[in-house]
């Protein structure tokens, strides 16, 4: 049964009812004569126009009566007159269908002769509405009420049934219509329903579908293969040759289950869908690929692949014939070399095909095609391949091309940027075709994909530029700490000599400041070459940043609104506490100044597990148990361009003045030395997102936890710092900056030591013989020439192995090579540049008994 709903109300011409016919002349004197009769009974005043009054309408009345009596016997009828109609009556009385005229109450106001037929009327009087004749027919009976609510809503509604029954309708199917006649709802008095019987028309479609049944029946054991595909790539038809071949179930693949990608083996599905539209036309293309069966095996065909192309250029569902290439293997060598060579040219690595001098693509194989349709920006395909590559570059494969049109070899490869979403880049290899005198082919061109090779190279030359920088940039800090620690030290010397109240205390004091100014812009610079001291201690972030929350209010100002929102159960870290704050702080100037109209700074942490790690894009992290901080800004973000060059030292978008340059490269050279990994996310306009993840503290692998680095000697508990820092005993002192070193010897004899200096380790050794050994503490630098510290170290410790050693340098405690010495080996470390006060305050601690 179907249902074909129609809501158009207007009628057609045809069953519009017949107008009443009249004269407006005769309308206009009644109405003339009654106006005359009023205008003469106001003449002749109220009590002489009374009689006359009464009369006319005792008249009038009269009138009135007579029709009222006339209309109920027939004699006048008000109603239209569609019976008369000479026209309408004929075509309605001789339609082959069945025709009836229904009012609003339902009442049959007139049936044709093909309506009684069909309904079993003997005469027109006996005509019965639609719903009184199939009353009781259980089949008909849904129909009908449909049909009877779409007349009562002024809807054209149509239905198909079978009829089961007597009186000569056993076995019939009936189409039943129904329309409104008026232009309008309120019009809507009548309602025309039609009947057909369409049992012939009804026998001839299941003929025609048994002769359909018969033909799938013959294709789907055809001795060929048949599929269909549609626009979306999914596999409409499969015949069941075809579906024995790739040892699929038929019923499985009629379900929509598999797409095209899964039964063409490696880039061939390409082919089939890089067709270029025609609209209106219909093409024809032959393929030989490799399909894929169900268990992974690979079996050759050759299709011929018919596609229909919409007056849009929009392809329907193809019709493809597929034919198996599996016998010519066996029985045909020079088929079986053709398939061979067909099953390489398309599963080849390389994307290979032949173009004409004006560079459009004559043939291809199915790496091509794929290739063609990643770099069209429309999901199309290009028949060019100079629509491949990008504007800027097109020009030299133009002139690689002709140089292969007119014969010539050894042609340069090409280096092209590719056209499509993100950069990728192409490598094109051109040569001339053999033999060829037309312009259908004039060069065979040959394409690698470079992008991942590019990718990879930029990486390592970033990460050379990065090493190379930090290399530098430690090598300038360790001579600014040398320089520096000089300066301090014979600034202490002057405070000393000094007293608040003197003229130049002040600028005495705006030197020191200046000083430590430029100790921490040092300290910056060993902290993005990674030899920063770390005075590393198992970390709660949130404890962490709720410490440095207070400090973050005040940095970022009211503007920017933060939130610190933090994970559950957060696994401990080891870091250095004041250097992860510096990170945070350096982080948070960064997103303050991003957002100068304000804007919201967010701090996120959270766990992140191995399994989770691996699964990240970001390269380089190996999969590991992590803690992300994540800190996002809403701010202007940072452009594409730029976005690799943030963590270099002194690079940097604000205006000259208003920033070092060293505030991310300090925040990468701080999390790497920790052991972490920084990563960025942003968008221009939309904001910036810093991801850091540092590795899980496990407690269980910790051996010593109290214990320094590579077995330096342990840090005594920070007690209140004792007023007496004056001393007795030998210190030789190493030191190969002739001015560093006096001054520094000039302090330690300032507060009651004996010193003797030496430039480097062979003329510390010589003291240390001189005096047999008798020396108290040893006070060397790290680098110098000849014989650097560590050696040193060892040297002496032959000599005398209870000798106490501190060593001062300009690099971390962890940064230089103590290859030489024992694992256990003791000793101190004092970072450059350092103070007066910092350095005898470390000889008394370190020459301390115990």
């Amino acid at each position: 049964m179907t249902i074909e709903p129609d809501n158009d109300l207007p009628p057609s011409p045809a069953h519009e009812p017949a107008r009443r016919s009249g004269s407006i002349v005769l309308v206009l004197l009644v109405a003339g004569a009654i106006v005359a009769a009023a205008v003469a009974f106001m003449t002749l005043g109220r009590a002489q126009a009374q009689p006359y009054i009464l009369g006319l309408l005792a008249l009038l009345a009269m009138v009135g009566l007579f029709n009222l009596f006339a209309f109920a016997a027939g004699i006048v009828r008000f109603a239209d007159r569609i019976a008369d109609d000479p026209i309408m009556r004929p075509i309605a009385d001789h339609a082959f269908d069945g025709l009836a005229v229904t009012d609003s109450r339902g009442h049959v106001v007139y049936a044709n002769a093909a309506y009684l037929a069909l309904t079993g009327a003997a005469t027109p009087q006996d005509a019965r509405p639609v719903e009184r004749v199939f009353i009781g027919n259980p089949d008909v009976s849904e129909a009908v009420f449909r049909l009877l609510k779409a007349a009562r809503e002024g809807k054209r509604q149509q239905e198909e049934v079978r009829v089961a029954g007597s009186d000569g309708m056993q076995g019939r199917w009936l189409r039943m219509r129904v329309r409104p006649l008026g232009r309008s709802k309120r019009e809507i008095k009548f309602a025309v329903w039609s009947i057909a019987d369409i049992t012939r028309d009804r026998e001839r479609q299941e003929d025609v579908f048994q002769e359909l049944q018969h033909a799938i029946e013959y294709l789907d054991h055809a001795p060929c293969g048949f599929f269909s595909v549609n626009a979306a790539g999914n596999l409409v038809y499969v015949n069941a040759t075809l579906a024995n071949w790739l040892d699929y179930d038929l019923a499985e693949i009629g379900n929509g289950g598999l797409k095209l990608t899964d039964v063409v083996s490696g880039d061939g599905a390409s082919l089939l869908t890089s067709i270029v539209p025609v609209p209106g036309e219909v093409k024809t293309e032959v393929f030989d690929i490799d399909l894929r069966m169900r268990g992974g095996k690979t079996m050759p065909v050759r299709l011929y692949h018919k596609l229909a192309f919409g007056a849009d250029g929009v392809p329907g569902a193809s019709r493809t014939l597929v034919i198996s290439r599996a016998r010519d293997e066996r029985l045909d060598p020079q088929r079986a070399a053709e398939v061979r060579f067909m099953r390489f040219f398309d599963h080849t690595p390389m994307a290979i095909a032949t173009v004409d001098k004006a560079g459009a693509v004559v043939r291809a194989n199915a790496r091509f095609a794929k290739l063609a349709q990643n770099l069209d920006d429309d999901g199309g395909v290009s028949k060019s391949i100079l629509a491949s590559v990008n504007d800027r570059d097109r020009g030299r494969l133009v002139a690689a091309i002709n140089q292969a049109a007119e014969g010539h070899g050894d042609i340069a490869p090409v280096e092209a940027m590719l056209k499509g979403t993100g950069e990728r880049w192409g490598q094109f290899f051109v040569t001339a075709v053999e033999g060829e005198e037309n312009d259908s082919e004039a060069a065979i061109v040959y394409m690698l994909e470079t992008t991942e090779r590019r990718r990879l190279e930029s990486q390592i030359n970033q990460a050379q530029k990065m090493e190379t920088v930090g290399q530098l940039a430690g090598g300038i800090a360790h001579d600014f700490n040398n320089v520096l620690s000089a300066i301090m030290m014979a600034n202490d010397f002057l405070l000393n000599a000094h007293k608040p109240t003197d003229p130049s205390f002040q600028d005495i004091m705006q030197i020191k400041q200046n000083a430590t100014r430029a100790a921490t812009l040092v300290r910056q610079l060993l902290a993005f070459s990674r030899k920063q001291t770390l005075r590393p201690q198992v970390l709660d972030l949130r404890e962490a940043l709720s410490d440095v929350d207070r400090l973050l209010k005040r940095l970022i100002g009211e503007k920017v609104a933060l939130e610190i929102q933090h994970g559950r159960d957060l696994w401990p870290v080891k870091a250095d506490l004041s250097q992860f704050e510096q990170v945070i702080v350096n982080l948070a100037v960064n997103a303050r100044d991003a957002m100068p109209d304000g804007g919201r700074l967010t701090v996120r942490t959270a766990n992140v597990s191995a399994e989770e790690a691996g699964k990240l894009s970001y390269k380089g992290m190996p999969p590991a148990d992590y803690v992300r901080i994540d800190v996002s800004d809403t701010g202007t973000g940072i452009a594409a361009d730029i976005v690799d060059k943030i963590f270099e030292p002194f690079f940097s978008t604000k205006d000259v003045g208003k920033g070092t340059g060293l505030g991310l490269s300090t925040v990468y050279g701080i999390v790497k030395q920790t052991g972490g990994f920084v990563y960025v996310d942003s968008e221009a306009g939309r904001g910036t997102s810093f991801r850091i993840f540092l590795p899980r503290h496990h407690a269980e692998q910790e051996v010593q936890p109290e214990a320094a680095v590579n077995g330096a000697a342990k840090e005594q508990p920070e007690a209140k710092r004792a007023a007496d820092l004056t001393g007795q005993g030998t210190i030789l002192l190493v030191e190969d900056e002739d001015g560093l070193r006096s001054l520094n010897a000039r302090g330690l004899r300032s507060r009651g030591y004996s010193v003797i200096e030496a430039a480097n380790g062979v003329e510390a050794m010589e003291a240390l013989e001189e005096k047999n050994g008798a020396v108290d503490l040893v006070v060397s630098d790290v680098v110098m020439p000849e014989m650097d510290g560590p050696t040193l170290l060892k040297a002496m410790r032959a000599r005398n192995p209870d000798l106490k050693i501190i060593f001062v340098s300009g690099y971390a405690e962890d940064a230089f090579d103590k290859s030489v010495l024992r694992d256990d080996e003791q000793f101190a470390f004092l970072p450059k540049p350092f103070a007066l006060s910092a350095l005898v305050e470390k000889v008394k601690q370190t020459m301390a008994p115990g």
